[in-house]
């Protein structure tokens, strides 16, 4: 709306030009000639009827007035001068009310401003051919005095408008500054009381499975260890890294998992005692590393949904390289039996959710008619 407007303004100086230069000329009786009548013996008013001696001239010169009062705001001069000479050779009039508008807009400094006003004031006040002394008085307050202080006024408002414009701009800009800056300070502090939380409590559960590791008389407990000891180490690098990211520290990054970690995955959910299946259709090709990233993480949050709430029910992961989308279904059956039933916080299915619209994917997730679960994902590619 404000590119429209000022598209529309920018043309009211130049179609004003054009009509100060040519209506006037148009009228019944009009002026033809001002001091170029006195010289030249010509005559001072037209036939009432115009005709090409007024409108032939009066077209050129407002063509002219209109191509300079459009350049006005680089080249303030021209139409000044261009005024002032019509207001020899004619008369003065709208022309030279325009002028005196632009020049009082763009010449800001007195010295230029007064180099204008005076001979336009001159030019306005001197008597035309046919007029007297007290209607010359005239034109100067309304030709040149009174659009030099409308333009005056409009410059000074434009200036201070630009200027509260940058002023706000600027404390948009701080303002900005100031909620990242606050944005930066929560994630490091939620860095680190996650980090004297939760890496402490998983370093113990790593250290106690390897001294049950050591410690095991059979082998089966000594595998079991040995699996919750890896998970845990697992854990603690992945969290290491979500820490690194939040805390905005770059020597903590570790690589994302891909769909090339994802057998491990399913790997773990299996030595866990869930059977889980996988299932690939299509041609992988080159996939973005966002999109496998979250692909992966899909596939993790469901099957700890499936650890928690469907104990070892069977599940099946399907991927699916679609021509422009991947596709990912885990699906699981109903539970053989009572499962374990871990407290949640409910945030996982809903933070999956987000990150695939951010990517501007589809998710859903719901239970199935014989009791069963799926999480069903489209990741464009």
């Amino acid at each position: 709306m404000r590119d429209a407007r000022a598209g529309v303004l920018s043309w009211v100086l130049p179609a004003a030009a054009f009509c100060g230069a040519f209506v006037p000329a148009a009228l019944p009786g009009a002026q033809a000639y001002g001091y170029a009548a006195t010289l030249a013996g010509l005559p001072a008013h037209l036939p009432a009827a115009g005709g090409p001696a007024a409108y032939v001239p009066a077209a050129v010169v407002g063509l002219l007035a209109a191509a300079a009062a459009r350049a006005a705001p680089g080249r303030p001069w021209p139409l000044p001068a261009l005024a002032l000479a019509d207001a020899v050779l004619r008369a003065p009039g709208l022309l030279l009310a325009v002028a005196s508008y632009v020049a009082a807009t763009a010449l800001r400094r007195p010295a230029p401003l007064a180099l204008y006003a005076v001979p336009a004031s001159l030019v306005a006040v001197i008597p035309q051919p046919g007029a007297g002394l007290v209607s010359a008085l005239g034109g100067a307050p309304l030709f040149a005095w009174f659009p030099l202080a409308l333009g005056l006024w409009a410059g000074a408002r434009h200036e201070v408008v630009a200027g509260l414009r940058e002023r706000a701009r600027r404390l948009e800009r701080e303002q900005e500054a100031r909620t990242e800056q606050a944005r930066a300070q929560e994630r490091a502090r939620i860095a680190r009381e996650m980090h004297d939380v939760v890496t402490h409590r998983v370093s113990l559960m790593v250290l106690r499975a390897g001294a049950l590791e050591i410690n095991a008389t059979d082998e089966k407990t000594a595998a079991e260890a040995e699996l919750i000891r890896a998970t845990g180490k697992d854990a603690l690098t992945e969290l290491r890294a979500v820490l690194g990211v939040l805390g905005e520290e770059a020597g903590d990054y570790h690589p994302r998992p891909t769909l090339a970690d994802l057998d491990g995955l399913l790997e773990q959910s299996r030595s866990a005692g869930v059977p889980v299946e996988r299932h690939e259709e299509g041609d992988p090709g080159a996939l973005p590393v966002m999109v496998q990233h979250t692909a992966y993480r899909v596939v993790q949050e469901a099957l700890t949904n499936i650890h928690k709430h469907a104990g070892r029910a069977a599940t099946q992961v399907v991927l699916r390289h679609l021509p422009a989308a991947l596709q990912v279904d885990v699906r699981n059956a109903a539970p053989p039996g009572p499962a374990l039933d871990l407290p949640g916080g409910g945030s996982g299915l809903l933070g999956l959710r987000e990150r695939v619209e951010l990517l501007g994917g589809e998710f859903t997730a719901g239970a199935e008619p014989d009791g069963g679960f799926v999480v069903s994902v489209r990741l464009p590619t």
